[in-house]
């Protein structure tokens, strides 16, 4: 089944087309050029949006803008060409990316999205408990690298490609597909407008 998957939550929006398993193509850009990223991947994969038989978008958690740009993004495509869909975590892909190591997504304020258990969280970097030698991914990782390392973790440079959610482990992680209407996002605080005026 040809799947288009796209994650919007952090600050590299990332795209895939990807036909059973086989990725037809891949795109890093931004949040605001995502549907001409769609474009040029069918495009690139000699297809056309009718072909496509599935939606794989992030829920974050990360930028609440961004996510709600996915999401926004995904209930639009799946609308207009009658499409079902699943969410993915963006912490569990970027997991997916790069196996065995923490992912870090940066959630602004001082303050980290990661995996604690298995659970998604939000934390100072400085409460993340670190095993020395452990790999830590992603934006956030490279964002609060020296408090990191000080804990004994390990950050890879930052050209890293494990430090992307790419949108390849999406389209792998998906599983039961479904209303794309009903694909709730992964917020874990309220966004700052709210908490500005709250």
């Amino acid at each position: 089944m040809l799947t288009l998957a796209f994650d919007t939550a952090t600050e590299v929006a990332t795209s895939a087309l990807v036909d059973d398993g086989e990725v037809l193509g891949e795109r890093i850009s931004r949040a605001s050029t995502l549907l001409e990223d769609v474009d040029a991947l069918l495009r690139q994969g000699g297809a056309h949006p009718r072909d496509l038989g599935a939606l794989v978008v992030g829920i974050g958690p990360g930028s609440f803008t961004g996510v709600r740009v996915g999401l926004a993004t995904a209930r639009g495509l799946a609308f207009a060409l009658t499409l079902e869909g699943a969410g993915v975590s963006t912490l569990e892909a970027l997991a997916a990316g790069a196996p065995g190591a923490v992912p870090v997504v940066d959630a602004r304020r001082r303050e980290v999205f990661t995996l604690v258990d298995g659970k998604p969280v939000v934390l100072a970097p400085a409460k993340l408990e670190v095993q020395p030698g452990s790999v830590h991914v992603g934006d956030g990782a490279v964002r609060h690298r020296a408090v990191l390392e000080e804990k004994g973790a390990v950050v890879p440079p930052e050209g890293d490609e494990r430090h992307l959610p790419r949108a390849r482990f999406h389209a792998q992680l998906a599983r039961e597909l479904g209303p794309v209407e009903a694909i709730e996002p992964l917020y874990l605080r309220v966004p700052d407008a709210q908490r500005s005026i709250g």
